[in-house]
């Protein structure tokens, strides 16, 4: 839920949501990004952003990606994936990016440090320096009061998918440095 309104995909705050708005965006959305990320990004453009889940706090944020079970491996390649839709837990991505330039420098790298990747419990609130911002809920573009609180309801909605869906690569687990370090000493 954001505030009173539902989303079953994702709500994204900040440059992507300014974008979203625009309506030369439904006709072509590439091109619509191309053009106006870089004002967004260097410019004053958007508001300031903050996120806040528990006791993690993020301010200064230009972008602010919040879904229905986290996106990503920790991978720039899987950060539009996510392996699972049942988790009960939301997802954020939160950005700080100075240009366009170091936008098209996150596709170059398999890491990515401007952007950083988080669970969000049961809540997440996002809070910016202006009394309400637009957001793109599931791609509609809405306009909301901050702050913003984001709530998920675990197994409110029953999703089927087909067992072999094409297309979907299986997530690799994560490597246990520690883990397998003891095991290779022998301890």
């Amino acid at each position: 839920m954001i505030a009173d309104r539902p989303f079953v995909n994702n709500a994204s705050f900040g440059a992507y949501a300014e974008i979203v708005q625009s309506p030369e965006y439904r006709d072509n959305k590439n091109r619509t990004m191309l053009e106006m990320l870089p004002d967004l990004l260097s410019g004053p453009g958007g508001p300031n952003l903050t996120v806040r889940t528990g006791a993690r706090t993020l301010s200064g944020l230009q972008a602010v990606l919040v879904s229905n079970n986290p996106y990503g491996s920790g991978r720039l390649r899987d950060i539009g994936r996510r392996a699972r839709l049942d988790q009960g837990t939301l997802g954020v991505l939160a950005g700080q990016l100075s240009s366009t330039t170091q936008a098209v420098g996150l596709l170059r790298r398999s890491q990515y440090r401007s952007i950083t990747a988080f669970t969000g419990a049961g809540e997440v609130v996002i809070d910016a320096d202006t009394p309400t911002i637009p957001v793109g809920i599931d791609g509609e573009a809405v306009t909301v009061d901050t702050p913003v609180h984001c709530t998920i309801r675990p197994r409110a909605l029953r999703v089927l998918l087909p067992r072999n869906r094409p297309g979907v690569p299986p997530p690799r687990p994560r490597i246990d440095w520690q883990r397998l370090w003891h095991i290779a000493l022998g301890h």
